[in-house]
């Protein structure tokens, strides 16, 4: 039975766009985003959408999953969920291959294990009283409450630490929902991109310097010309709460580019954190040293004909 889904993940600046792009051309491939920023519209070089790496002198890779609501817009997990599968089943339809890429873990490892989320409301109240607390005092309290869930939220940022505390105070039925769905697929390939630590730095510091070279701070200032309310962005994390405080006059200029380095650098060891657990977790993650194409085709070679 040949693979129907293929997965490549990996950290911030890893390559893993490029070589997902370059999957699709060899295997016939439509990619579907997974992350969580990248669904926002007007929210690009922030999120590092990338949009050149998907033109290539071969022609277009369709990508998915990205730009799909306002940045005022609330998108969750259950969303991409639901997303996702009519997007994998209009691609599958089409005899093409579907391509998971993107480093948001919670959203790959939610796919892959056919996870599903309780439809919990949100609770402006208790998000207010939450809000006050450390993010480390929020996820002993989340870990206390449901030590299951607390190991299947994405603790990067305060705001989804406190979703999770939101779903765990409900009743248990409702935090864990109807358990497991059958997912669309059934025989997934998981890649995973990694790079020694000093040479993942130094692409993470140079595509920094590009992205703000290419205009990331206009980004955000015309994201609150246009209404977003900085508050709203703050809650982004890294690129736009930073660059939101630069521009409220917070912080200096030298100050939001070293502090967003440090984020980006701590953002992908989490990423590669959660990816191990993974693997823990069952998944099993065939491991690509330096974006290799060749390493990659010939892992996706054999598992196509039947030999993984």
């Amino acid at each position: 039975m040949a693979t129907d889904l293929l997965v490549v993940c990996g950290p911030n600046a890893s390559g893993k766009t490029r070589l997902a792009v370059d999957l699709a051309l060899v295997y016939d491939g439509e990619i579907l985003s997974a992350d969580s920023r990248q669904v926002y519209r007007g929210m690009d070089l922030g999120t590092g959408k990338d949009l050149q790496e998907y033109e290539t002198d071969r022609g277009t890779i369709p990508v998915h999953l990205i730009d799909l609501v306002e940045p005022t817009e609330q998108y969750t997990l259950q969303h991409y969920i639901e997303d996702f599968r009519r997007k994998f089943g209009a691609i599958s339809r089409t005899g093409r291959l579907p391509i998971l890429a993107g480093g948001t873990g919670l959203y790959i490892e939610a796919v892959l294990r056919g996870y599903r989320v309780p439809n919990v409301p949100e609770d402006p109240n208790l998000r207010e009283r939450l809000m006050h607390e450390t993010k480390a005092d929020l996820e002993a309290r989340l870990r206390d409450l449901d030590p299951d869930l607390f190991a299947r939220t994405d603790r990067s940022s305060k705001k989804r630490v406190v979703r999770g505390i939101e779903i765990a105070l409900r009743a248990p039925e409702e935090a864990h929902g109807s358990g497991r769905a059958a997912p669309p697929f059934t025989r997934p390939l998981v890649l995973g991109v990694r790079w020694p630590r000093r040479e993942l730095i130094e692409r993470i510091d140079h595509r920094l310097d590009a992205r703000l070279d290419a205009g990331m701070v206009g980004e955000v200032r015309a994201l609150l010309a246009a209404g977003v309310p900085a508050e709203r962005l703050l809650l982004f994390g890294m690129e736009y709460k930073l660059i939101t405080r630069y521009l409220l006059r917070e912080i200096s200029e030298q100050e939001m580019v070293e502090r967003l380095r440090i984020e980006i650098h701590q953002l992908a060891k989490r990423q590669m954190t959660w990816f191990r657990g993974m693997e823990r977790r069952g998944v099993p993650i065939h491991w690509i040293e330096r974006a290799d194409l060749a390493q990659a085709r010939r892992i996706v070679d054999a598992a196509r004909a039947g030999r993984r």
